[in-house]
């Protein structure tokens, strides 16, 4: 995130006017309108690179019930990274490939690839994490600023922060029975002793 980007509104913007065939269904076997694949392709060739033939098959999708979400997530982002601003900067392949596979498994785990266009904070987190894994903020923040941003609406970094308060909560909670499991014995010994 050390470079300016773009204008998040802009992107966000971009988010909320993405067209119907962006977010329609996934091609999974022989189900389904939109093959990702082809997709990502034409995204990676039109902002200067290109993908070795194995790494677009990642994006084919083959149990619906897994991939579904994830490939319609990929597919916004694809709409999202097809911006002019995206097109001048040529973001490296291998990062796009990464934010397009494994960013978007992450976010599809967290909501449905359609809240991404059409809940302000969602089209928010997606712009910020697009352009944060890419080396980018928006323009006219510090990188300080742009970290917060993201955090606070990070909805992964939510999932890990809840994950983690039950996992303490149920520490806590093994550690109170355990003492009072330690006071009953001491209770019972010192009872057996007398």
């Amino acid at each position: 995130m050390e470079r300016e980007g773009p204008v998040l509104e802009t992107l966000t913007r971009r988010l909320a006017e993405t067209p119907e065939d962006f977010l329609a269904e996934p091609r999974i076997g022989t189900a389904g309108r939109v093959h990702t694949d082809a997709v990502v392709g034409d995204l990676l060739r039109a902002l200067g690179g290109v993908a070795p033939a194995a790494e677009l098959a990642r994006f084919a999708g083959a149990d619906a019930a897994r991939d579904r979400n994830q490939l319609g997530v990929t597919q916004v982002l694809c709409w999202l990274l097809a911006d002019e601003w995206f097109r001048g900067a040529a973001p490296a392949t291998a990062p796009l490939l990464a934010l397009l596979r494994d960013e978007a498994g992450e976010l599809a785990a967290q909501a449905a690839a359609g809240r991404f266009v059409s809940d302000p904070d969602r089209r928010e987190e997606l712009a910020r994490l697009a352009l944060a894994r890419l080396g980018y903020r928006p323009a006219g923040e510090t990188l300080a600023q742009a970290q917060d941003r993201l955090t606070t609406l990070s909805s992964a970094e939510r999932a890990r922060v809840l994950r983690a308060a039950r996992a303490a909560e149920e520490r806590a909670r093994e550690v109170r029975e355990a003492l009072v499991r330690k006071a009953a014995q001491e209770a019972a010994d010192k009872w057996s002793r007398e």
